[in-house]
């Protein structure tokens, strides 16, 4: 990695949190300067703009959760120990590994209705995360480690949705008994459908 790229990367790392905690509306210049220590001129020797840092900031943590999951479930062999694995990267919301929580919930609710080019990234790992879990259990069926009856679809929807409402009502509230009471049922409906 040359100076330049070594550069742009430290820029993304130090101002990474600060659009995950404040958005992307509500980050400035001057929010990243200060982050990063720098002028105004190298800033935008790396970037041409705002929109261009955060387009970069979103792909970076986007990229950072899905590697944080993949590596989870990496470590594990059997399907719900795989599942277990994905849910447990999101138990402590108030203590995330990611400054700020979880960028999808953040980057969605600012997407919403201003951003279609966020919006269709996060549609696409929401997407993407879905069908991970989906063939996770579809495996587990196939392996006779989980009953036919586990509708896989329907898992991944309830859980997924679970996952990001949690890490809502966990973080305005400073409370994370409401992620760990969600994580246990979901544990326990999965383990439900457990073959012994």
């Amino acid at each position: 990695m040359g100076k330049a790229e070594r550069t742009r990367q430290f820029i993304i790392e130090q101002a990474a949190s600060l659009f995950n905690e404040k958005g992307i509306a509500g980050t400035t210049i001057d929010d990243i300067l200060t982050a990063t220590k720098m002028a105004k001129g190298g800033l935008y020797g790396h970037f041409e703009s705002k929109d261009e840092i955060a387009r970069v900031m979103v792909d970076y943590l986007l990229g950072k959760l899905s590697d944080k999951i993949a590596s989870a479930m990496a470590h594990e062999k059997t399907a719900v120990k795989k599942i277990f694995a994905f849910i447990d990267v999101y138990k402590d919301p108030i203590k995330s590994y990611i400054d700020g929580g979880c960028p999808v919930l953040n980057f969605g609710v600012e997407a919403d209705d201003n951003n279609p080019e966020l919006k269709l990234k996060l549609k696409k790992i929401i997407e993407e995360g879905q069908e991970t879990i989906k063939a996770v259990i579809k495996g587990g069926v196939e392996s006779g480690e989980l009953s036919p009856e586990i509708d896989a679809a329907d898992y991944a929807i309830k859980m997924f949705a679970s996952l990001e409402g949690g890490m809502l009502v966990s973080r305005v509230t400073g409370d994370s008994k409401y992620m760990h009471s969600l994580i246990k049922m979901l544990k326990t409906e999965l383990k439900s459908y457990e073959i012994n």
